[in-house]
């Protein structure tokens, strides 16, 4: 099982939260979804090599995730507690589900999501509302981009708005505004030329959108099509 390795989440993988309004901003918090760690188990382990199980132990509701060990035949768990949710009716789901993620956490799934930076996105790139005292933000934000560095930590970051617009750029030399339409044709020119499909590239580069790419990952998409054979080349 040692050469069992977590893959890292991809952009289209990592969800955003509003986790607090003012008048001059929002601050988001990135998460992941069940499903996401559904999908990595089964792809790292395969659909018969893991399983779980919930218990509930003064009072809280635990989650075991177990993962087999086909050289010893041995089952390897790690469990956590789930959070309740706001209301009775939540309750129940809401700590599975919780429970869920963060045993999955402790197998490493999605683990670097904790180094994410603080994200805050001024009042002038979003749409924030104030009604009856109080305030609100009417958008929802997703990831276009996520790069790591060799230690698995979040190194590059981009997020887009509802209205696919870039609004947060971790790290210097990303261009907020995204691809230019120059950009996008030259690199259109370069796909067609080498054959390299654009879900390849969002692939290998955790891009969730070609044209909401920051300047420094274009340049290295650009960089890598550049030596890559003309396709049907000897």
């Amino acid at each position: 099982m040692a050469d069992k390795k977590i893959r890292l989440l991809r952009a289209d993988e990592i969800e955003c939260r509003v986790s607090t309004v003012g008048r001059n901003g929002v601050s988001l918090l990135l998460y992941k979804d069940a499903r996401v760690d559904q999908r990595i188990l089964d792809e790292t382990f395969g659909i018969f090599g893991w399983k779980r199980s919930h218990q509930c132990i003064d009072g809280n509701l635990y989650c075991t995730v177990e993962v087999l060990d086909r050289e010893t035949g041995i089952w390897v768990s790690k469990q956590d507690a789930g959070s309740m949710g706001k209301s009775e009716k939540e309750k129940e789901k809401s700590q599975a589900s919780d429970s869920f993620k963060r045993a999955c956490f402790n197998w490493g799934i999605g683990r670097e999501l904790y180094t994410a930076p603080f994200i805050w996105i001024p009042a002038g790139m979003t749409e924030i509302q104030e009604r009856d005292g109080k305030i609100f933000c009417n958008d929802s934000f997703s990831v276009a981009t996520v790069s790591y560095n060799k230690e698995r930590e979040i190194s590059g970051l981009s997020i887009i708005n509802r209205k696919y617009k870039v609004v947060y750029v971790m790290g210097t030399g990303n261009s907020v505004q995204g691809v230019s339409s120059a950009q996008m044709a030259s690199l259109k020119k370069e796909l067609a030329r080498t054959g390299v499909t654009a879900d390849e590239v969002k692939e290998r580069y955790h891009v969730a959108s070609l044209e909401n790419m920051p300047d420094d990952i274009y340049k290295k998409v650009m960089s890598a099509l550049s030596r890559t054979k003309t396709e049907g080349a000897a």
